[in-house]
């Protein structure tokens, strides 16, 4: 398993279900699909999934999430980053290249209007739950490592400093009344 084929899985997952905006649903069909490969496989996805989320841990992917989500605690943005990987590949990657970028996405749009928050904590089980599902057995305790980078000093500031976050984030703050 490799990121091309980790993004295959998404894609189709996201084919699968009826509403590809349903994060949830669609973590849930990306475990089922998985689940149908062999365990090397599944337990390979486990380290492709946490390479993408260490590699989305940056500052300004925070400072975004703070933003639409009202606030973002560690956990919250572990729960946001699963639900960016559940957007696909091209979100995926145009976010991580402009953080702000996300302000163009209809379903943040429409949380700018209606508050809902985005966070898929089941992204984070895919593997977990497929190999589960294939085995009956637990994922092995060394199937993965997560190793985050040091986050950007350059954004180390407070996320409740509207000004900076307009300076930084012009059109999400803009949609959010930064």
């Amino acid at each position: 398993m490799d990121s091309n084929t980790f993004w295959t899985l998404i894609a189709d997952a996201r084919a699968q279900v009826t509403d590809p905006s349903d994060s949830d649903a669609v973590a849930a069909a990306a475990s089922s699909l998985l689940a149908s490969r062999p365990p090397a496989d599944i337990v390979a996805a486990q380290q492709v999934l946490w390479d993408l989320l260490t590699r989305s841990y940056q500052n300004p992917l925070w400072a975004a999430a703070y933003l639409i989500n009202g606030g973002c605690s560690d956990d919250g943005f572990d729960y946001f980053r699963g639900w960016l990987l559940m957007q696909g590949q091209a979100v995926y990657e145009s976010v991580l290249a402009d953080p702000d970028s996300l302000a163009s996405l209809p379903a943040v749009i429409e949380a700018a209007e209606s508050g809902m928050e985005f966070e898929c904590e089941l992204t984070l089980n895919i593997a977990w739950n497929a190999h589960l599902a294939a085995t009956e057995m637990k994922l092995p305790e060394d199937a993965f490592t997560i190793r985050y980078p040091a986050l950007d000093p350059e954004w180390d500031f407070d996320f409740d400093d509207s000004a900076e976050l307009r300076s930084r984030l012009p059109r999400l703050a803009a949609l959010f009344e930064a």
